[in-house]
């Protein structure tokens, strides 16, 4: 799990998060986890770069998740419908155990 804090918009922190995510599949992590509990903003850049990670994640077989959106980051999903797009989650128990039912499932 990667705990993100503050904002994600454009410029260094959204290049932050593009390095971030490149790192962990170097890495051969591919279930990842983004806790966003304290980013109390988003811009379109920042939901981009999002969508980019979870595209990523799914071309090397992984799984990207969100996990307890905040009030601001939940509306901003729900408008852009990228709320279907995103498998978010409230509770990272369940989570973290759905991880292991995708990768039962697929393979």
């Amino acid at each position: 799990m990667v705990d993100i804090r503050g904002r994600i918009q454009l410029g260094e922190e959204s290049a932050a998060l593009r390095d971030l995510v490149s790192d962990l599949l170097t890495k051969g992590h591919k279930k990842i986890l983004f806790n966003l509990a304290d980013v109390n903003y988003i811009d379109s850049s920042g939901l981009g770069h999002l969508v980019s990670a979870f595209t990523s994640v799914r071309k090397q077989g992984g799984e990207l998740k969100l996990l307890n959106l905040t009030k601001n980051v939940h509306n901003v999903m729900q408008m852009t419908r990228l709320y279907t797009v995103f498998d978010i989650v409230d509770n990272e128990a369940v989570a973290v155990k759905s991880f292991g039912q995708s990768t039962a499932a697929t393979g």
